[in-house]
């Protein structure tokens, strides 16, 4: 939690013009510009005018949490999780700093109880639980290193404080694994029927992000067949097949890896017979990639695509 004269003190240096950029822009384009204390303010205002608006709520809460503000994160989440019935909360990594806290697990166990009321019930709700923290563990810093991102696509270079960041995301991604291997040997492959689409794919996140492909190896075969027979994610099976091959210095089958280029701009690594891209995509389930790079890197693909 910020200290309170520091608080106080940012009031007072930053406090017009603050109050005045909350009128002006939107609570989450002050939360993606990397302003998160303006960004609560607006969220505050917003809660004030609109508190049935429990989606707002729920961002608020967020925010502090972000800011390490856990007594005022679970006190907005509280409130707007008793509208909401579904598991997501307990895997959004924007709550990481609440994971430790003994409030935590109530949280998880109203939230599941929620769930499980409003909802077809899970045949496996501890794995379930356990593996909706494995994904919010492997998110947890994405805020941060989006926020860096940024940085480097202004600068040129990345901000001195990313470089303990990264180091404690890959600190965080091998505890993960060593957790995910525990589970796998004591409950087995999660399958979408037994643990729900959310919780399914969270061995996929941490294979896909453990620095070597070794890991992704050992597990691709299976991560297959699961996308397959419709049990596991073909978004992410398609992440570690094309991360497999771009690693080795392969063409990529279905262009979900990327790079940066000479212009800062992010594009897709090169593809394997381009021309055939869409239709290998979409007998896995996958949107064109014309899509999905615009939505995902507002990246212009221009191959026109034919069927063979």
């Amino acid at each position: 939690m910020l200290n309170h004269l520091f608080r106080i003190a940012l009031v007072v240096l930053f406090g017009n013009s603050t109050l005045a950029q909350s009128t002006e822009l939107s609570a989450k384009s002050l939360r993606k510009d990397g302003k998160l204390e303006a960004s609560i303010e607006a969220y505050k205002a917003d809660y004030i005018r609109s508190p049935d608006n429990w989606r707002n709520t729920y961002d608020l809460a967020c925010a502090y949490a972000l800011t390490f503000q856990k007594d005022s994160a679970f006190h907005y989440l509280n409130i707007a999780l008793e509208k909401d019935t579904s598991l997501w909360a307990l895997a959004d990594a924007d709550l990481y700093a609440l994971i430790d806290d003994p409030r935590w697990s109530e949280i998880e166990k109203d939230q599941l109880k929620r769930n499980q009321g409003a909802n077809s019930r899970l045949n496996e709700p501890e794995y379930t639980i356990k593996l909706l923290r494995l994904i919010l563990k492997d998110q947890a810093l994405n805020y941060y290193i989006h926020q860096a991102r940024s940085y480097f696509m202004k600068e040129g270079n990345a901000p001195q404080w990313y470089y303990p960041v990264g180091a404690f995301q890959q600190k965080i991604i091998q505890e993960n694994y060593d957790d995910l291997q525990r589970l796998l040997d004591e409950y087995g492959w999660p399958k979408y029927s037994s643990v729900g689409k959310i919780a399914a794919d969270a061995p996929l996140l941490v294979i896909n992000h453990h620095k070597s492909d070794s890991v992704r190896k050992l597990y691709l075969s299976y991560i297959k067949k699961m996308c397959f027979e419709k049990e596991g994610s073909c978004i992410e099976y398609a992440k570690i097949q094309d991360r497999i091959l771009v690693n080795e210095d392969k063409l990529q089958i279905y262009g979900m890896q990327f790079r940066y280029n000479d212009k800062r701009d992010l594009e897709p690594f090169p593809i394997i017979d381009p021309k055939h891209v869409d239709q290998r995509r979409a007998k896995i389930g996958l949107e064109p990639l014309q899509e999905y790079l615009k939505r995902k890197i507002n990246y212009n693909w221009t191959v026109e695509q034919s069927i063979k």
